[in-house]
């Protein structure tokens, strides 16, 4: 398969297992304790996942910032999975407070870390993501040698992204995760997609997933135009709306199937972080 007239090349495939909104009453397939995660990790692992982005709950499945939690977690995943990518979240949702998102980050097996570019609304509660919090941020991971994912919602956060850059907040190439559909995001329609990735800086990879209904068909057109792709809980319980899948196994393998029939290599893990340096 080709875009713009070169060969597509290889597909790096993440999972993000839990997130922090589905419970155990959304879907019982939902992985809470570090063995559920290590577990739903090896399984993706096994079909040519090479990255992994974690949330963290405490023992009544609750979201949690606290780094013994993530700890427990990185440790069970690198049990399974000695060389896959570990992502941690730096998310507000949980608490806004600069010095609790940053925690995580002082974790060893934290190779990468999420970094949301500016703030919106999702349907139960707001993301806030003050400039000010993001700078501070993304000092913290650039001091420990930790490579930013930047979560991107809408054309304006890629914006901010270029003007961290010029300002010596980020390093590049940056890499980049697209989230299209919730309710105070861009809408997921594959023009949508094309819009973004056009604003994206030269040298740039990224990643893309839909969130809810609009997960697979993301995925599909990002597989298409020569990106990489996000699958999981996190962003979605559904296989094919309104089908509720078992678990991500589903998910998992019409991902690996798509990109078996469309030629895109997978990489090593190695392969994989060397992408995003």
């Amino acid at each position: 398969m080709y875009v713009e007239g070169e060969p597509v090349g290889k597909l790096i495939i993440k999972l993000a297992p839990t997130g922090m909104i589905p419970t155990k009453e959304n879907t019982q397939n939902v992985p809470i304790s570090p063995e559920e995660i290590a577990e739903d990790t090896y399984k993706a692992y096994k079909l040519g996942a090479s990255f992994v982005h974690v949330h963290a709950r405490n023992e009544a499945g609750i979201p949690t910032y606290e780094a013994a939690y993530f700890n427990d977690i990185f440790s069970a995943i690198r049990e399974k999975c000695t060389d896959i990518i570990i992502c941690a979240t730096t998310s507000g949702g949980v608490t806004p407070q600069v010095e609790h998102r940053s925690e995580v980050l002082d974790l060893e097996a934290a190779e990468m870390a999420s970094l949301t570019m500016g703030s919106l609304n999702f349907p139960k509660y707001p993301s806030v993501n003050s400039l000010d919090t993001i700078k501070k941020l993304a000092l913290s991971m650039k001091e420990r040698s930790i490579v930013p994912e930047l979560e991107i919602f809408e054309g304006g956060f890629i914006n901010t992204a270029k003007y961290l850059a010029k300002n010596g907040y980020l390093n590049p190439p940056l890499h980049f995760n697209m989230l299209l559909g919730s309710l105070g995001s861009i809408p997921a329609d594959l023009s949508d997609l094309v819009y973004l990735v056009k604003l994206l800086p030269p040298g740039s990879t990224w990643s893309a997933t839909g969130i809810g209904r609009f997960q697979t068909q993301i995925n599909v057109a990002a597989i298409l135009m020569g990106g990489h792709v996000r699958v999981g809980i996190e962003d979605s319980t559904y296989y094919d709306y309104p089908r509720k899948g078992r678990g991500c196994e589903l998910l998992k393998i019409a991902i690996y199937q798509l990109h078996q029939y469309f030629g895109a290599n997978q990489p090593h893990v190695i392969e994989s972080y060397d992408s995003f340096q």
